[in-house]
């Protein structure tokens, strides 16, 4: 399994506000009526895990939280409030600044969750559309890497345009120190067909995600795959870690989400898998219910067939 413990954290959207235009964003057609949490209702989470302590770790995330001028201040107070970690989710460019990251660092941000879209710039600058971003990803990635405590974790959205480039993703990343965590995550596209034909077959994906996995091993770097059916993974099943912190967002955002249709399978009523979501709606529509190809999850390393 990873090596964070999901249920140990919770999340607060901060932010609705990007500049990327990433072509397999998911809130694309919400991010302008979308409302990011209030201030007093931030507080409320500060003042209540003072009180409980449910939650060791905080993570401030949105379409781009570090556009949030107060962001430091943020940090600053939530370790104020006892959480032992403060993480930011992010696109990474703006870690590359001058001293940006360092007085995150200060502040209390001791975990970065950075979104690698490709494997080099072509390809990652191609799918965020924004010409330099994977230089400065890069960059703010090695910047932090220089302060020791900090860590790492990517995310790579898993998609038409990028399964074919996760082992070399592995990588491309090979001279970030702090790289504990590697994240898969197969597109979703909040809606009930794949109108941007991003989603990628299950089948032609496994094997790009099993040399990803292979060389993240070689490095002591830990592996979570999303959203992939369970049964489909062979030997890399265990990795499959679909638990969510707990999330602060407008409710709106629930509605969209919805329009997925997770837990599409013909042999849910006969599998054990506690981790799978499933097929979305859209996956189904693209590529049929893989009824021949999916089958009812044993267990860990074992896929009855």
């Amino acid at each position: 399994m990873g090596r964070y413990d999901n249920a140990s954290y919770v999340s607060a959207t901060l932010e609705f506000r990007c500049n990327l235009r990433c072509v397999h964003c998911m809130i694309e057609g919400t991010m302008d009526r979308l409302q990011p949490v209030s201030d007093d209702a931030f507080e409320h989470v500060l003042r209540r895990n003072e009180e409980t302590r449910q939650y060791s770790g905080l993570i401030m995330t949105g379409s781009e939280i570090t556009l949030r001028r107060d962001l430091p201040d943020l940090a600053r107070r939530a370790r104020a409030a006892g959480f032992e970690h403060i993480r930011i989710q992010t696109h990474g460019m703006h870690l590359s600044r001058p001293g940006y990251a360092e007085q995150l660092i200060e502040a209390g941000v001791d975990e970065f969750f950075v979104s690698v879209a490709g494997s080099d710039a072509a390809t990652h600058d191609g799918i965020t559309t924004i010409k330099g971003s994977f230089d400065k990803m890069l960059r703010g990635m090695e910047i932090v890497s220089s302060f020791p405590g900090t860590a790492i974790i990517t995310n790579t959205v898993v998609t038409e345009r990028s399964y074919r480039l996760l082992p070399e993703v592995v990588d491309a990343l090979r001279g970030i120190e702090a790289l504990s965590q590697m994240e898969f995550w197969h597109y979703f596209p909040m809606s009930r067909s794949d109108d941007k034909l991003l989603l990628a077959d299950y089948r032609l994906i496994v094997p790009y995600l099993r040399q990803a996995c292979e060389r993240a091993d070689a490095r002591g770097i830990a592996v979570e795959i999303k959203n992939v059916p369970q049964c489909l993974l062979g030997q890399d099943d265990w990795r499959l870690d679909n638990g969510q912190a707990a999330l602060l967002i407008d409710p709106d955002f629930w509605i969209e989400f919805d329009k997925n249709g997770f837990y599409r399978c013909p042999h849910r009523e006969r599998c054990a898998s506690k981790a799978c979501l499933g097929l979305t709606e859209a996956y189904i529509e693209r590529f049929g219910d893989m009824a021949g190809d999916l089958a009812p999850y044993a267990s860990a390393g074992l896929t009855a067939r």
